[in-house]
């Protein structure tokens, strides 16, 4: 999985033949499916004919489909998150175009949510809103952020994703997961640089 996100962040086409990969767990509690134009990756701990007999070959939409992601959740004893679209940034160079005061702790749901997905959590406020990097899925550096509702509709999301792209670790690519009813969020993304890059879905155990 590092490999292929590592490609992904390059801009590099990834192949269609072979369109299905499938590879390691991210780790042994988790796993994934991601997928990309033309590209499919399995991230989880089943063997290849148990996989192919439930994929038809060359049917890009049947990874994410709800009949193989129960058989997968069946199958691991784990349960699917959100199918998110994923969008990716390049970083940028300079301070960020918001005051933000960096926490060391907070008990602010986002940053709850994303000390149980994510490791190296670090967190940025403000006012009542919140920007949190963390690593994620193979280590790829995260970005999630959380509008206040009396903040809302004026480019603050916008501020914070963009912020983000500004204050991500190492001069790395930053990475986001957006549920697509979420308009508000994927619109503010967009508007900050992000581009579409896929789609993936967790499986994580009961309870997460």
């Amino acid at each position: 999985m590092p490999e292929v996100l590592a490609r992904v962040e390059r801009g590099e086409c990834l192949p269609t033949d072979p369109w299905l990969d499938l590879v390691p767990s991210p780790s042994p509690d988790k796993a994934a499916v991601t997928a990309f134009p033309g590209h499919i990756v399995v991230a989880a701990d089943v063997d290849r004919p148990w996989l192919d007999e439930r994929l038809v070959d060359g049917d890009l939409a049947a990874p994410l489909s709800p009949r193989f992601l129960t058989a997968l959740e069946d199958r691991l004893g784990l349960v699917c998150g959100c199918i998110d679209a994923v969008v990716l940034a390049d970083p940028l160079p300079g301070p960020p175009p918001l005051d933000l005061t960096a926490l060391d702790d907070s008990n602010h749901p986002r940053v709850v949510r994303a000390r149980r997905f994510r490791s190296d959590v670090r967190v940025w406020t403000a006012g009542d809103s919140v920007l949190v990097i963390g690593r994620g899925l193979a280590g790829r550096w995260e970005a999630a952020i959380e509008v206040d509702g009396q903040a809302r509709n004026a480019g603050l999301g916008r501020s914070l994703a963009r912020s983000a792209r500004h204050l991500v670790p190492g001069n790395s690519p930053v990475w986001a997961q957006v549920a697509p009813g979420n308009a508000a969020s994927l619109r503010a993304f967009l508007a900050a640089g992000y581009r579409p890059v896929g789609g993936e879905v967790l499986l994580t155990p009961h309870g997460d």
